[in-house]
């Protein structure tokens, strides 16, 4: 019995010892995980019931053109906020902050008696306003400093330079394109506090700084971005057409030296509709409503909508026929009027009439459709579909913008003779400007493709060059010889075809109008658009202009062909190139010359009234009360045509 008793007594112990041992596998297990796995968490929290912390925003990065005339930069403004632990009398701060801020009471007290450690009152406020609040010492209120991002020019190239949101993140265009350079790194002001969220008085406030954005250099050139503005919008409006664009590219390495879309909007207010009938009835729109139109205000038409673009993409039909050898500058075509492809009857833009007998360079001159349909007949779909994958309309262009959209084409399996014969002049698929413009530059360049972009460099607060983006050639397309006798024969089509109007004396270029009927077929709208590049042997500037929906005339040629004109005959000599005159142009009336006046030093008021007398036109650049320099400068001898830029400071 005592043996029984006395073994049941072990097995107690045993059993105490085990469940003890247990106990304390488990208070190790635990103390091991709170200490390896949630000791950095726990630590954290600890630190933030210790301390409070204020978000310093840094300052966001310029944006430059070319010639670092600055195209966006940040002001300094401040942030507002209260901490709720240090509040004495909320009803007070309340009413000072929404005086001063001028914002309702009520919201105001609101936000202070919230019980959250920091609570922001107001971003982006004057730094006047801001200083008078701090100078009012009131207990719990923080002023912290931060920036607001700021655009001198207003609404210039609006829809590529883009716009930033409440936080200073990019939302649209080059701003969130190059967000990662431009943004910097915020800073914080630490807090340590007592168990009741007060300020500990002995221990200080710990600043880290914030790391500024560095800056964006752009290939923009704000003279030519303003050219191309003026140009469109005076198109625009003269035509009451839907919208209308310019672009201004260096075919050789794709730099874009302007990008005008109208209708644009005011970058400092991005958030305003620009559409009168619509802000009238902005209040009756829902959030989803008002949110489309605002996109549809913000988007880039020439990277983000598809078109078919006409007659200019005979440009790329007559160098896939010369490449291939099916044709070349003196082969022969009759036009009747139009050509039957597989039992259908496609007409020319001429009909009834026809262009008769005619060289192959005759019929780009004429734009004739039936020489486009048997060139790419000769072609075939198979070589004549590969060749549009190669210049890149089914591909994107890879412009630094967001939202590029890309061709819509035939797949080659269902390009019939019908198909294959409308893709000849342009009709029947789909592609974005930009495309169509980069395509080109490949076609007079000598074959090369090139990247569009606005990117050039990223430099520091000394001008330091910290990145420089590298766009080299791409694929060779076409052979440098077949592009050298595509420029002769496109020069030919501004001097003696249907891009006349676009002719300057002295000028060599080179271009290709287009005018596109839109879709559906019937519905009376067109879209009319000039491609040129000049010089024409070798071309520096390629510039697209686009009218969409005009009214009453339609045709590239008339109502694109004098805005081209217009475009080249200041920026040609803007950039450097002299014209070289025949001379039967010397004895024309528009090649008369003048020597350029001396408007330095004038007040703006007198520069106009001497330009004025003189019937010169000027562009005074500038927000200064005199002129400050001139181009060309005074003295130099130039048509009377040439715009003179004053610039002011």
């Amino acid at each position: 019995m005592h043996n029984e008793i006395s073994l049941q007594l072990k097995r107690r112990i045993f059993i105490l010892m085990l469940c003890f041992s247990g106990l304390i596998l488990v208070m190790c297990i635990r103390l091991g995980y709170v200490q390896i796995i949630e000791g950095e968490k726990l630590q954290t929290l600890a630190e933030e019931q210790q301390t409070r912390d204020r978000t310093i925003s840094p300052t966001r990065g310029n944006i430059y053109d070319r010639n670092l005339n600055v195209l966006a930069k940040s002001a300094s403004v401040a942030t507002i906020g209260v901490v709720h632990a240090q509040i004495q009398d909320p009803e007070r701060v309340a009413a000072v902050l929404s005086e001063h801020l001028e914002m309702d009471y009520n919201v105001v007290y609101k936000k202070v008696t919230k019980r959250v450690a920091f609570e922001r009152i107001a971003t982006k406020v004057d730094k006047a306003i801001a200083d008078k609040i701090r100078a009012l010492n009131l207990s719990g209120v923080k002023v912290d400093e931060d920036s607001k991002r700021y655009y001198p020019f207003n609404t210039l190239a609006s829809q590529t330079i883009g716009f930033v949101g409440k936080d200073n993140q990019g939302i649209v265009g080059l701003e969130v394109k190059y967000d990662s350079y431009l943004k910097g790194t915020p800073g914080k002001i630490l807090m340590e506090t007592n168990g009741n969220g007060k300020r500990r008085e002995e221990e200080v406030e710990v600043r880290i700084d914030p790391v500024n954005g560095e800056h964006l250099v752009t290939t923009l050139d704000l003279t030519l971005q303003e050219y191309a503005e003026q140009a469109i919008e005076k198109a625009v409006d003269m035509k009451g057409a839907r919208r209308g664009a310019i672009i201004m590219m260096n075919p050789q390495n794709g730099e874009l030296y302007a990008l005008a879309i109208k209708p644009d909007f005011n970058l400092n207010e991005p958030f305003t509709i620009n559409n009168e009938d619509l802000a009238n009835s902005w209040d009756l729109f829902t959030a989803a409503e008002r949110q489309n139109y605002l996109n549809q205000m913000w988007r880039n038409f020439t990277i983000n909508d598809t078109y078919e673009p006409g007659s200019t993409f005979k440009v790329f039909t007559s160098a896939m026929g010369l490449e291939e050898g099916v044709v070349d500058e003196k082969s022969t075509f009759t036009c009747s009027g139009s050509k039957t492809v597989a039992g259908r009857i496609i007409k020319c833009w001429r009909s009834p009439r026809s262009h008769g007998i005619e060289t192959f360079v005759q019929g780009v001159q004429n734009s004739c459709n039936p020489v486009f349909m048997e060139v790419a007949e000769r072609i075939g779909a198979s070589k004549f579909y590969d060749y549009m994958v190669r210049f890149g309309f089914k591909s994107k262009t890879h412009i630094d913008l967001p939202g590029e959209a890309v061709g819509i084409l035939h797949s080659k399996e269902n390009i019939g003779p019908v198909e294959l014969a409308t893709m000849s002049f342009g009709q029947s698929f789909q592609i974005t400007p930009m495309q169509l413009l980069s395509a080109a530059a490949a076609a007079v360049n000598g074959g090369y493709k090139v990247t569009p972009h606005f990117g050039k460099e990223i430099i520091d607060d000394a001008g330091n060059i910290v990145t420089t983006f590298d766009y080299g050639k791409g694929e060779q397309i076409i052979s440098t010889e077949t592009s050298q006798r595509l420029k002769k024969i496109l020069e030919s089509v501004v001097a003696e075809g249907g891009g006349h109007k676009a002719y300057i004396p002295g000028y060599h270029i080179g271009g290709k109008t287009a005018t596109s009927q839109k879709l559906p077929r019937g519905s009376g709208k067109y879209t009319a658009s000039f491609m040129a590049f000049a010089p024409a042997d070798n071309p520096v500037l390629m510039t697209l202009v686009i009218i969409d929906e005009p009214q009453g005339t339609y045709y590239g040629g008339v109502i694109a062909g004098p805005v081209m004109k217009e475009v080249l005959e200041n920026a040609l000599p803007y950039l450097g190139i002299q014209p070289d005159y025949t001379e039967e142009e010397l004895t024309k009336e528009e090649v008369q010359k003048m020597t350029t006046p001396d408007f330095r030093n004038l007040t703006i008021k007198e520069a106009k009234k001497q330009a004025g007398d003189a019937d010169i036109e000027v562009d005074i650049q500038g927000e200064g009360e005199s002129v400050t320099s001139q181009f060309p400068m005074p003295g130099e001898t130039v048509n009377k045509t040439t715009k003179i830029i004053l610039y002011t400071q």
